[in-house]
């Protein structure tokens, strides 16, 4: 049985004796054990990035670029290993684990222009022969605390741009499915990274506690449910640090009548269901505009009947297992509320049938299958809680107006789509939609690398968004130099206050 350790200073390390269990989801049995952090451990970690953090800062750009463009080539050349990681211990399938990799490496492949993106600016004789200019320079160690639904692409949004300007980082993934960590720790070393600078540490709340109060880590970057983004906000600000917290979403999609039915179908099936929900950018509620619903839900439960769902490691399955059991049963506790709260259910997850086993229920692992809620009465759980699992909703509204209303009321403002070949109703729903991240027909608005992600309202605690410009210049303090170098005839002593000339 394997045990998955921390990373300190170039060397795994066991650590403090306490442990979890890592599962598989697909079979429900202990897959190993991860090391679980004591407040020792962690501030091992801090001391070795403390350490490192110097002689990395003053390594030249193109040093650190070519470190970058190393780590990306070995990132690629084991991308099939990590993506078989992911899937034993998520339960994501194969191709869309390595899809997850795929999207990291582009914040990898963004990271390596870090001598362009650290350009400053320089304005010569802003007063006689004096010249100003700004300058960025890293703000020294820096923590990632990320979520379980990506274990290799959400810590790639943080640490690539983070050590690209030169700051030393700590990573405190997610105990349920860990071993990806320690895969790309080792890729960090054989890319030429001095050891300190990217460190390890397993764990739960103690881990995160020590990290958002040591005095010596300057900023922390975190995505998951919006209660614990919130939590770390609060508790990392309150103790002087930078924070940007990604929290929780309810994704709406909204269809007006003139769309193209089968692409929105298609569409609402690959973003509900993909990663078997598990993913904040989940379409989790559709909205349709009468009349198009009867035939809308036709279509998507079409679609949904076709789907195979099985283990992540069998090259016939499109949706794995959900990441626990205990996850699993919370999901599949939201198909009884919609009856109840007046819902049609029209595809039951329970009831699907599993690769190499039997009906959802009756299968050993963590199994729902895509489940189709209709008629789910507006401002209900249902239509406003977070799910994050495989329960798509529909709700019936009348007008592009209703439907706005409905996103915009919403207490979340991670993505949105809207579907429609009217490009005035497209136009006008990206300026009034009050959400970070919009997809005109495309159902999971994740912005490229060189863009920022990052949703509005309870979706974001923080002023920066993630990757992109805004993670470059959260991972950096902005610092203005004016100098003068005086020739021979300058004029002696002045004790008058200094002005501009």
């Amino acid at each position: 049985m394997k045990f998955v350790n921390h990373w300190i200073n170039g060397s795994r390390v066991d650590g403090d004796s306490r442990t979890a269990e890592i599962f598989n989801p697909a079979t429900g049995e202990v897959s190993g054990k991860v090391a679980m952090a004591s407040v020792a451990d962690v501030d091992a970690a801090v001391a070795a990035a403390v350490a490192a953090f110097p002689a990395w800062r003053d390594a030249s750009l193109v040093k650190r670029a070519r470190v970058l463009f190393r780590f990306r080539e070995l990132m690629d050349a084991h991308s099939d290993e990590l993506a078989a990681l992911i899937s034993a211990e998520h339960g994501k399938v194969h191709s869309d684990a390595l899809g997850e990799v795929a999207r990291g490496l582009e914040v990898v492949e963004f990271a390596c222009g870090i001598p362009h993106l650290l350009k400053g600016g320089f304005s010569e004789g802003v007063s006689t022969r004096v010249d100003s200019y700004s300058i960025r320079q890293p703000i020294g160690v820096v923590a990632g605390i990320t979520p379980f639904n990506f274990p290799a692409m959400v810590p790639m949004w943080m640490y690539p741009i983070a050590i690209a300007c030169g700051n030393a980082f700590i990573l405190k993934p997610s105990e349920k499915d860990p071993s990806a960590s320690l895969l790309m720790a080792r890729l960090w070393q054989e890319a030429g990274l001095p050891d300190g600078v990217f460190n390890v540490v397993q764990g739960d709340k103690v881990a995160v506690d020590r990290l958002l109060e040591h005095e010596d880590v300057k900023a922390v970057s975190f995505v998951g449910s919006t209660p614990i983004a919130r939590y770390v906000y609060e508790t990392g600000t309150s103790h002087g640090k930078r924070v940007q917290a990604l929290g929780g979403a309810k994704n709406h999609m909204l269809v007006l009548p003139d769309a193209d039915l089968d692409l929105v179908a298609d569409s609402a099936v690959s973003a509900g269901f993909g990663s078997a929900g598990e993913r904040c950018m989940a379409i989790s509620v559709v909205l349709a505009v009468d009349p198009i619903g009867d035939e809308l839900v036709d279509k998507i439960a079409e679609r949904v009947s076709r789907l195979t769902i099985g283990p992540g490691d069998d090259e016939r399955s499109e949706m794995g297992p959900l990441v626990t059991e205990v996850h699993r049963d919370k999901v599949a506790s939201y198909l009884d509320l919609g009856l109840s709260e007046g819902a049609k259910l029209v595809v039951d997850g329970r009831e699907a049938q599993v690769l190499g086993g039997g009906k959802a229920t009756d299968t050993p692992g963590f199994w729902l299958g895509p489940t189709v809620l209709d008629h789910v009465p507006a401002g209900s759980r249902v239509h406003t809680e977070e799910i994050f699992g495989p329960v798509l909703s529909v709700v019936r509204v009348s007008s592009y107006e209703e439907g706005l209303e409905l996103i915009n009321g919403g207490e979340y403002g991670n993505g949105t789509a809207i579907f429609t070949n009217d490009g005035g109703a497209a136009r006008r729903f990206q300026n009034e939609v009050e959400v970070g991240m919009v997809g005109i027909n495309v159902p999971i608005p994740v912005p490229m690398a060189f863009y920022s992600f990052g949703g509005w309202k309870a979706s974001l605690f923080g002023d920066t968004h993630v990757h992109g410009a805004e993670g470059v210049h959260f991972y950096t303090r902005g610092k203005v130099v004016t100098s003068r170098w005086l020739d021979p005839s300058h004029g002696g002593v002045n004790l008058g206050f200094p002005t501009n000339k």
